[in-house]
């Protein structure tokens, strides 16, 4: 009696939709994160009764969605270091009320949970973000079960490599050179080669089932509409400018403007290609790590 009561307790569900925290918190799938989000939901397994994870969780996506679509029988945990995120996903928890998902402010080098408590694992762009990626995956490792499912995504090395491309052009063209070299250093620790991934991961104590790479395109309309849109300037641009000496950066973005223009005159736009993967592993039944 008591779980079809719990079962059917969505048909009580009411809502204003001038409510203003659900206005607040239900725009769900940032643009970002959003592609990377859906391929890893199309993989992970839906199994009932398991306690899950969502490394690098952001502002809540796919945590939530993971939580809701495995359901009440189990408990999915999120765990970021970005506080006011944390914040964010639980005003979306109370909103939603929704019962099986807890977010934690945390770093994935330092899991606070027991060895062997995870079924299922995910990060989606997270680990690549990580702080030390090897200390993070042998962490994966402890907590998550033998046989359990790993499942990351993340963007690959050639990200934006029209904009990148382009940079690089323009730097050598001022005799940048070093400025080149600390490019693609920064383009390196954010996203490490796909072989090398793999390695971490093989090493880590993970069998990789499956690699599914994939590709999205962020369109703008010329240089500028592409350095003043929010995921530039919040998210890539102050890495960018950090390359480039203070007295350099005008000029430098001058002509990054003009020549990006060119491009979007001779082709209509500016597309940038995010190339990423979906990588599913399982954890194997013993290792030494």
């Amino acid at each position: 009696r008591k779980k079809i009561l719990l079962m059917n307790d969505y048909l009580k569900h009411t809502f204003s939709a001038d409510d203003p925290d659900l206005v607040s918190v239900i725009d769900e799938l940032p643009l970002w994160s959003a592609p990377f989000g859906l391929k890893l939901l199309d993989t992970i397994k839906l199994i009932p009764n398991i306690n899950a994870l969502d490394i690098g969780c952001g502002l809540g996506f796919p945590l939530i969605e993971v939580a809701q679509r495995l359901g009440a029988s189990s408990k999915v945990y999120g765990i970021d270091p970005w506080k006011t995120a944390i914040d964010r996903i639980n005003l979306k928890i109370k909103t939603y009320d929704i019962k099986n998902v807890e977010a934690i402010e945390g770093v994935a080098e330092t899991l606070p949970f027991e060895n062997n408590f995870f079924d299922l694992i995910v990060s989606n762009n997270g680990i690549n973000n990580v702080e030390d990626i090897k200390l993070s995956l042998a962490e994966c490792f402890r907590v998550s079960k033998p046989n359990a499912q790993l499942t990351i995504t993340m963007n690959l090395e050639d990200s934006m490599i029209e904009f990148y491309d382009v940079f690089e052009s323009t730097l050598i063209k001022n005799g940048l050179k070093d400025e080149v070299k600390k490019m693609k250093e920064q383009i390196y620790s954010k996203r490490k080669p796909l072989t090398e991934i793999k390695a971490l991961l093989s090493n880590s104590g993970f069998e990789i089932k499956s690699i599914n790479e994939d590709n999205f395109v962020l369109r703008f309309l010329d240089g500028p509409t592409m350095f003043n849109h929010y995921l530039i300037k919040y998210w890539f641009l102050d890495g960018w400018k950090s390359i480039l000496k203070p007295e350099d950066l005008e000029n430098i973005f001058e002509q990054l403007e003009q020549n990006l223009n060119e491009i979007a005159k001779e082709k209509g736009e500016i597309s940038l290609t995010i190339p990423y993967v979906t990588i599913d592993c399982r954890r194997k039944t013993s290792w030494n790590l």
